[in-house]
């Protein structure tokens, strides 16, 4: 899937320069980039991110625990700027599992306290404009109120709390997936672009056909030979007899229509969770797939069954990858061995990433707000 580099600012405006913090694999940094944006460093915890950061971005990785930067030297973050841009952006995405509607133990999470390290660097840094993605539930978090009352005690515009809120289908990547997008700047007001008054190149109602549909057939269990990220998890026999009579869109209730009420999950036969569809069945390949979580790969986590009829498996890394909109040549591995992260690291760092398309519109959102501010004509581009 190509994706056009667009939303470049002109030869008359000066340099924009951003950091990515909790950079991971580097979802963020390839969006901004893609709109135009100098990402000059990314840091994160997780060493072995460094391998996929930089050999798709053009960006030094520093494996850093962002935490403790917080609390010991907030001022090194400082330091990546180079001098040579007059706006700096600080960008970032706290891992979101403590916010999560999937998580039901956020108090005691281990992540939990990472946006008041973020807010911690942004007091220090006092970038001009920041850009944080998360979950639509950090809304509600404490540490996310005191982030704001950061941005209001030091003078910052924030984006209003209705533009905020973002449906990841609106904007061309192809999954029900929403997220939570704060910007903040010391310039003037500052607002995400709207779906239609963007400059990147979107594509409308995209389904799951659509961005994977012309990657290879695999067998469950297989990996394809030209590419080692398109490789799909194994599944046991009992798992095989479900997907192989699962239709796309359907649910574990045809299974007993069909007669197998064998089949039918334990968690299924308590009334608790009789509600729950999406375990253990197909996507449809003419809609929008679910969230790509952090096990998508798995075919009982959720609707990630393909929907091909043909390929009785879950989605590949791959696949997983694409519908996250990152770029089909998109580099993960160091080798070819996906055993050399493993599966489960690789789900993670996927699904946790902020999807690059999006990152490319808050990039030509920043950029538009960047000319309306050098114009005096501030509220012409950002209402």
């Amino acid at each position: 899937m190509a994706v056009r580099v667009v939303g470049r600012m002109t030869d008359d405006d000066k340099s924009v320069q951003a950091v990515d913090l909790f950079c991971g694999v580097g979802g963020f940094t390839y969006g901004l980039e893609q709109a135009g944006i100098d990402v000059v460093a990314g840091a994160d915890i997780d060493a072995d991110c460094e391998v996929p950061y930089k050999s798709n971005n053009d960006s030094q990785f520093y494996e850093r625990d962002l935490e403790k930067v917080a609390e010991e030297s907030p001022e090194w973050v400082k330091s990546l700027y180079d001098g040579s841009a007059d706006i700096r952006l600080l960008a970032g995405g706290p891992p979101c599992q403590p916010y999560s509607n999937l998580n039901n133990a956020e108090n005691d999470h281990e992540k939990t306290g990472l946006i008041t390290a973020f807010a911690r660097i942004v007091n220090e840094v006092r970038p001009d404009i920041v850009a944080m993605e998360n979950v639509y539930g950090v809304r509600e978090d404490e540490e996310y109120e005191q982030l704001l009352e950061t941005f209001k005690d030091a003078g910052y515009y924030v984006n209003k709390t209705e533009n905020r809120r973002v449906a990841c289908l609106d904007y061309g990547i192809p999954q029900q997936r929403k997220r939570w997008i704060t910007l903040a700047s010391l310039k003037g007001p500052i607002e995400l672009d709207s779906p239609s008054r963007t400059d990147v190149d979107l594509r409308e109602n995209p389904t799951v056909n659509e961005f994977i549909g012309h990657l290879s057939e695999i067998k469950a269990g297989e990996q394809d030979e030209d590419d080692p990220l398109h490789a799909a998890r194994n599944l046991e026999e009992k798992n095989l007899d479900r997907i192989e009579i699962s239709e796309p869109g359907g649910d574990w209730r045809d299974w007993e229509d069909k007669g197998r009420g064998d089949l039918v999950a334990a968690c299924h036969q308590e009334d608790s969770g009789k509600s729950y569809k999406a375990p253990y069945s197909r996507m449809e390949g003419e809609k929008p797939g679910p969230t790509i979580t952090t096990q998508f790969y798995n075919y009982g986590s959720g609707r990630f069954g393909h929907y091909d009829t043909d390929q009785n498996r879950a989605l590949s890394i791959r696949e997983g990858a694409v519908l996250q909109t990152f770029p089909d040549d998109y580099q993960f591995l160091p080798g070819e061995d996906i055993g050399d992260v493993g599966l489960h690291r690789l789900g993670r760092w996927i699904g946790n990433a902020v999807p690059p398309k999006l990152a490319e519109v808050i990039g030509a959102s920043l950029l538009r707000h960047v000319r309306g501010y050098r114009q005096k004509t501030v509220g012409d581009f950002v209402k």
